[in-house]
């Protein structure tokens, strides 16, 4: 009869607050897609200011609902940001693998967040767009990705930057320019997560979530809203955030999302 009982107990439900930042284009928008949805749109608009969305994700001893806010990479909403990452309890900093550029930008983020977010906020730099490497489907999380590749050797005769391993990356398909040791080394002295992940063939997405779930302090869950809000998701143009995807915040106006756990 106890064992019964147990069994058909519900799990605690805790929400945290979870906000994507980085650069224009290198897949914000199409990593939460692929987590909420299971879904990619190759040709997706950009955001507008900010999309909200919520997805659960199941652990042993508890549900953790996200809530979500998508940031528009665009310069000039960078201004608004702040919004979105206060009180926020997790941040995936995303770039792409194949923008050095984007990589120096998600620096600039973390440092942000470690200045003015939540004391505690769990961070996760996730490099975007693996699909377009040579290991793009045999990529794995964090230090196993560092340990299996191999450092560049200036005995190869140009370094890794020049004009001969151009050549050689594109005769290869292989289009990645940030290696993974260096973003592996900068995820480490800063204490973050690190994951390399495609948005388009879903590699890692799911693995990002569930470990920034289990990263989370009880101390820092706080009780779930019930399960009346449902999965969702809504634009938002510009202005302070809602409370939850119930609220018409933009002028995209709600869609509905799939229920359950993409963990």
């Amino acid at each position: 009869m106890s064992e019964s009982t147990s069994a058909n107990t519900p799990k605690p439900s805790s929400s945290v607050k979870l906000v994507l930042l980085g650069e224009a284009a290198v897949g914000k928008s199409s990593l939460v897609l692929r987590f909420v949805n299971n879904d990619f749109q190759e040709n997706k608009e950009p955001t507008i200011g900010a999309a909200f969305l919520t997805q659960k994700c199941s652990l042993p001893t508890r549900t953790i609902k996200f809530e979500i806010w998508d940031t528009a990479g665009q310069e000039r909403f960078a201004s608004l940001a702040p919004m979105y990452y206060r009180n926020a309890q997790a941040a995936l900093v995303v770039y792409d693998v194949t923008k050095p550029s984007s990589l120096t930008k998600a620096k600039h983020w973390v440092a942000e967040l470690q200045r003015q977010a939540s004391p505690g906020i769990v961070i996760a730099l996730v490099g975007n767009k693996l699909d377009l490497t040579n290991d793009g489907n045999d990529a794995t999380a964090g230090e196993s990705q560092a340990d299996n590749e191999a450092e560049p050797s200036a005995a190869d005769g140009e370094d890794a930057s020049g004009e001969n391993a151009d050549e050689q990356d594109a005769s290869s398909g292989d289009a990645r320019k940030v290696s993974t040791r260096e973003a592996n080394s900068y995820a480490e002295e800063e204490s973050l997560l690190f994951f390399e992940t495609s948005a388009k063939t879903g590699v890692n997405v799911a693995e990002v979530f569930t470990a920034i779930a289990n990263a989370i302090p009880e101390s820092s869950l706080k009780s779930g809203r019930g399960t009346g809000a449902g999965t969702g998701q809504t634009t938002l143009g510009g202005g302070r955030p809602a409370e939850d995807s119930r609220v018409n915040l933009g002028e995209r106006g709600a869609s509905t999302a799939k229920e359950g756990c993409a963990c």
